[in-house]
């Protein structure tokens, strides 16, 4: 990856799906090699700090980036209250196949090829997304992830696949091992030493962007 500082574009907007109406932040970098919709993990939205830091530092590799809301602020109300709709993986999987197709209509983004990046359970919904759009998602890849909750889909994924834990997340860290025998895509387990689930070590996240910004660069730059 080499860095761009050339000024970005960044614009707030509103996702339209087959259903319902998101919030998010698109930000294009000049000259931008692809675009890096996120999905965030549960209990969380586009405003999460640890997307926010990866997002940043691939925006400065020339990779565009979509941070949205997954839920309405409705639907956010209902699940802070019953915690159900944050692992409804077939729901969240459908908005990100939403708004996958709202990139494909945006002028500044129609072009563009498309990476999925998941976080704790939306990695198991991006990959679900993925395995729906074999021929629009470029690339995937996966934080501290869930990608168990794809469940049958993991097999049907196509684009290659990257699954990034925090080698003290022993739990996470089987999940993903077991889960990347199951990928038929080019797949990759890489393991930050010493990093926790929500990978708050000095460094860690940085480490993440490194890792998923090479294999993005290399499969849809």
């Amino acid at each position: 990856m080499s860095p761009s500082f050339a000024p970005t574009e960044s614009r707030a907007v509103r996702v339209a799906t087959a259903r319902v109406r998101l919030d998010g932040d698109l930000t294009i970098p000049p000259a931008s090699k692809a675009v890096v919709l996120f999905a965030h993990g549960s209990g969380s939205s586009r405003f999460s700090s640890r997307n926010k830091r990866v997002a940043a530092l691939l925006q400065q590799c020339g990779f565009a980036t979509l941070l949205m809301d997954l839920l309405t602020p409705d639907e956010e109300e209902r699940d802070r209250e019953s915690g159900d709709l944050r692992f409804d993986i077939g729901l969240l999987a459908e908005r990100l196949v939403g708004a996958v197709e709202w990139l494909g209509r945006d002028p500044l983004t129609a072009k563009l090829p498309v990476a999925l990046f998941g976080a704790s359970t939306g990695a198991g919904a991006a990959l679900v997304a993925a395995a729906e759009l074999p021929e629009r998602i470029s690339a995937v890849v996966s934080r501290g992830g869930r990608p168990d909750l794809a469940s049958s889909a993991l097999a049907r994924v196509r684009a290659p696949t990257l699954l990034i834990v925090g080698g003290a997340d022993l739990p996470v860290l089987e999940v993903n091992r077991a889960a990347l025998a199951q990928i038929a895509a080019p797949a990759r387990l890489e393991v930050i030493p010493r990093a926790t689930h929500l990978f708050e070590e000095p460094g860690a996240l940085d480490e993440v962007a490194r890792h998923a910004g090479n294999w993005i660069e290399q499969y849809a730059g």
